[in-house]
């Protein structure tokens, strides 16, 4: 009989004990304890396991759970006699950042010390302990919801302190979603002042921490060592490239089909691949997220489950307000392509918005893209990665985003796709005028458009449309056509639909008295530079093919047509 799947259920103890249906991954701990790591990093994406191993972690090591060897029985770990003599034989902490989502600073601050103070409280048999002294008592006792800044800093190492006095053992730290604070900092505009309390924290808890027998912390991002963990030369980091405990976190696709197997639904292994295979730790190909394989199991039909399980935000808005690049390689990833780009593994955050790469390498660190293959240039050295979409689960959670963009524009958008595919110019241009102001606030941030900065418009434009007219259309943009660059090129899957060719041109007072020369001065280009030779070389008739000039003058706009000849 298959076993009861409880999705969300991250307590390892309660999921043996009701026999949910589980994985086994107790061979990371002793990975990791013959690793002889003082302190680990391991960064995976969200909903992969990391909150169920830390909870697995401290079931097997603290004493709080001394005697509960059952809960392991049957599991790889318990196969190693030594190691079971290790159960239950060490003082932990275990906390959580996971709900440190704050909007200012001195809220996130206070949310840490409730977690501190809840942390101390959960110990307060220690203020009864023989071996403490009376000072240490004190300490103990200014551990509160409001306390100052300072003490809170220090208070992970004064608790693994006392319970080394107590237990006569150093303590092991488990700190889960140790990023979410510096996340939420970024995106709130806090990111200084956070950076500062938690480097002094973590210095305080893994660096000059003589009570420490070993420590791991888990999140999503390698924050860079400059940022929080300019002391820590102690620190192991274990990212979705490294070797390390690869199929540890997330489930193999062996692990997947006897899963299938498990619940009768064997027949849809293709199916299964093609939505959520995908991830690659290490040189472990081919590994699931568990969040969607449970849910899917669970509900047995495909849906968007891990890719929306959380919030997409700062993807959301680094995409979206990104430059002309940005979009660009975007509107390939849509497509099904690839990317060739360095990745730096240790995010800078307030470099997210300035460094090229950057935003690649926090998709990667996310689990929305995946690594095709990784080589180096001979002469420099240097790494680079080929990159692509996860899977088909994550390119219908990025089609889904793009589609909210658009949908805060209100009905006029999509009421301008409907003139576009009818040919109606004059509605066109009712219509696009509407939305020009909102999508223009939308793509470009700067205060005032430039002859550059609209271009964070026409490629935010460009990936509506690809979304809009998915199955209808293939859409192309600023790609080699003829002699030069056309900007939006819609080819049509079907012969009753007519090929669309747009160019945009910002209105330049210096050369042109009108937006209609604008206009022309666009027309012209498809028409001299032979744009529409992509189109006729795939048989589509030139009398099939419709050609507009998009001119803007600030966020006025005039489109005008010309005849397809």
């Amino acid at each position: 009989m298959a076993r009861v799947i409880s999705v969300g259920r991250q307590d390892f103890e309660k999921i043996r004990e009701k026999n949910n249906f589980y994985i086994d991954k107790s061979r990371f701990l002793v990975e990791w304890w013959r690793e002889d790591d003082e302190v680990t990093l391991i960064t995976r994406p969200r909903r992969f396991g990391k909150t169920l191993n830390m909870s697995m972690t401290e079931k097997f090591f603290s004493v709080d759970h001394a005697g509960k060897g059952y809960l392991f029985e049957g599991l790889n770990v318990w196969e190693d006699e030594e190691f079971r003599k290790m159960q239950g034989s060490y003082p932990v902490i275990s906390l959580s950042f996971a709900n440190v989502k704050e909007r200012d600073y001195a809220s996130a601050v206070q949310r840490i010390c409730q977690i501190l103070a809840g942390l101390y409280q959960e110990h307060r048999f220690l203020l009864d302990s023989p071996r403490l002294s009376e000072e240490e008592k004190k300490i103990f006792r200014s551990v509160s919801v409001d306390m100052p800044e300072v003490t809170a800093s220090m208070s992970i190492h004064w608790l693994s302190k006392f319970l080394c006095c107590h237990y006569g053992k150093k303590a092991i730290i488990l700190l889960d979603e140790y990023d979410t604070p510096m996340q939420e900092a970024y995106v709130n505009n806090y990111w200084g002042e956070m950076v500062s309390f938690i480097r002094s924290m973590f210095n305080a808890a893994f660096k000059t921490n003589p009570y420490l027998e070993r420590a791991i912390m888990t999140g999503i991002t390698r924050i860079s060592r400059e940022s929080v963990f300019s002391d820590l030369n102690n620190l192991e980091v274990v990212t979705t490239t490294s070797e390390k405990y690869a199929d540890s976190f997330g489930f193999t696709e062996k692990e997947v089909f006897e899963a299938l197997e498990e619940y009768g639904l064997s027949e849809r292994r293709k199916e299964m691949k093609r939505w959520y295979d995908g991830f690659t730790f290490g040189r472990v190909k081919d590994i699931y997220n568990p969040w969607s394989i449970l849910n899917y199991l669970d509900k047995k039909t495909v849906g968007i489950y891990w890719a929306n399980s959380g919030s997409n935000s700062l993807v959301g808005k680094l995409l979206r307000e990104g430059n002309k690049s940005i979009k660009q390689d975007f509107e390939i990833l849509l497509q099904g392509g690839s990317l060739r780009t360095e990745i730096d593994e240790q995010i800078v955050f307030d470099q997210l918005s300035v460094k090229q790469n950057a935003i690649w390498s926090l998709l990667l660190a996310g689990g929305y893209l995946k690594v095709e293959k990784t080589e180096y240039e001979d002469t420099s050295g240097i790494r680079y990665y080929t990159l692509s979409l996860t899977n088909q689960e994550v390119r219908r959670m990025f089609e889904d985003m793009v589609r909210v963009w658009f949908a805060e524009c209100g009905d006029n958008y999509n009421d301008f796709v409907k003139a576009l595919l009818a040919g109606d110019e004059d509605a066109m241009n009712d219509y696009m005028n509407e939305v020009s102001e909102s999508l223009f606030s939308c793509f470009d941030t700067q205060k005032s458009p430039s002859k550059r900065e609209p271009e964070r418009f026409y490629h935010g434009f460009a990936l509506g449309l690809m979304v809009s007219l998915r199955g209808r259309y293939i859409l192309t943009s600023n790609r080699e056509s003829g002699f030069g660059r056309y900007d939006v090129m819609l080819e049509p899957l079907s012969e009753k639909d007519d090929g669309i060719i747009i160019e945009f041109k910002v209105f330049q007072p210096r050369k042109e008295k009108e937006l209609t020369d604008t206009v022309k001065a666009a027309l012209d280009q498809i028409r001299d530079r032979k744009y529409e030779k992509a189109l006729t070389e795939k048989g589509i008739p030139k009398e099939r093919i419709r050609k507009y000039g998009f001119a803007f003058r600030g966020k006025e706009v005039l489109i005008g047509s010309g005849n397809g000849k």
